[in-house]
């Protein structure tokens, strides 16, 4: 298992702020989403340990979901809140903090994952999770078209390998290189099937070109990266406290380059400040020809990315005791670490800057 030592404690290090352009937004009825949210998690009996589910209970499910989904309809973004609570408690309860092998976890996938491809499927031996996870597809065929399931499915796809992949890290005595963590993480961060989502909670349909357009797939493993390294610099002092685990970008990059975790915190911001540049630019390129459903969905997009940040700001999943808090307005800064538009030097994402400028 990968793992730091109790003296790691001490390198906790400092709350940074997020440089974000794109203007806040939240849903009005993100208390009531959370308190649905929270009821149905209860009665799904997700986990069995109590001091779990009242730490799942602080999770603020509907401020996430109101955060990164302003636009959204009110039954299917309650359903979506619901789903949040599901990969929450799945992250906690079977992922990060049970110690499950990979051998074990590629089970638990699989059986999630025949509950989303055939959710009329026999439900006589399904797991918690797996019971969650088969209600929310079933319910979900009120919203969504069959593309839109298709695409679900695709995106838990990525998500379950992802949590495979990252559990055979976590039984490593070492870390992965840079190029596979970035990999590994925007994968088992959850965001492919919750990005899959936006244009059903949003009540809006994108052409199936337009999805697989090169400029546009860039744009979406930008969301789902932003989302995984913002997670790391904020939830690093958690992780360690809870999971005595440095699984994490800040550490890899201390194995990477042979720097103390002060050093690659800099450098992991700059890293992250300058995919913000490249998102922000990629998508007013993209916006200035998109149709209206192509818009909602780009638009969709910012909206994750500034949302997430705006609920993390204040969740108290990522407290810990004597941990760093950014000071009064101290989360937000108006300018990026690095604004360059040269293609960071790792191979896995390069292709990104290739979009900019390029016509489809």
């Amino acid at each position: 298992m990968t793992c730091v030592s109790e003296q790691s404690l001490v390198r906790r290090l400092p709350a940074v702020p997020f440089y974000c352009p794109v203007p806040p937004a939240r849903h009005p009825s993100a208390d009531l989403l959370n308190d649905q949210a929270v009821r149905w998690m209860l009665a799904q009996r997700l986990d069995t340990d109590e001091h779990q589910l009242e730490r799942l209970t602080l999770c603020d499910f509907g401020g996430l979901a109101a955060s990164a989904m302003p636009y959204g309809q009110l039954e299917p973004l309650t359903l979506m809140t619901k789903f949040l609570a599901v990969l929450f408690s799945l992250d906690d309860g079977v992922c990060d903090e049970s110690g499950a092998t990979a051998d074990l976890l590629a089970q638990e996938t699989s059986r999630l994952m025949r509950a989303i491809e055939a959710p009329t499927s026999d439900p006589s031996g399904d797991s918690p999770h797996t019971a969650a996870l088969r209600g929310f597809r079933l319910e979900l065929e009120r919203f969504a078209s069959p593309r839109q399931l298709h695409r679900l499915t695709d995106g838990m796809r990525v998500y379950t390998s992802g949590l495979v992949w990252e559990a055979s890290w976590r039984r490593n005595p070492a870390l992965p290189s840079l190029d596979d963590y970035v990999t590994l993480w925007m994968r088992s961060i959850g965001m492919a099937p919750c990005i899959a989502l936006i244009e059903v909670v949003g009540g809006f349909s994108v052409a199936d070109e337009d999805l697989h357009d090169p400029r546009v797939r860039a744009l979406t493993e930008i969301t789902w990266t932003l989302v995984s390294w913002d997670n790391d610099l904020y939830s690093r002092d958690k992780e360690l406290l809870r999971a005595d685990d440095n699984l994490n970008l800040i550490d890899v990059l201390c194995q990477e380059q042979g720097c103390d975790p002060h050093h690659a915190l800099v450098q992991a911001v700059a890293m992250r400040d300058r995919v913000m540049v490249l998102f922000d630019r990629l998508a007013a390129q993209v916006l200035k020809e998109a149709d209206d459903g192509l818009r909602q969905y780009v638009e969709g997009l910012s909206h994750f990315v500034r949302g997430h940040l705006d609920w993390a700001s204040v969740c108290p999943r990522y407290s810990v005791p004597s941990g760093p808090e950014a000071a009064p307005g101290g989360w937000w800064k108006h300018h990026p670490a690095d604004d360059s538009l040269e293609p960071l030097p790792i191979p896995t994402i390069s292709w990104w800057w290739d979009q900019l400028g390029s016509a489809h």
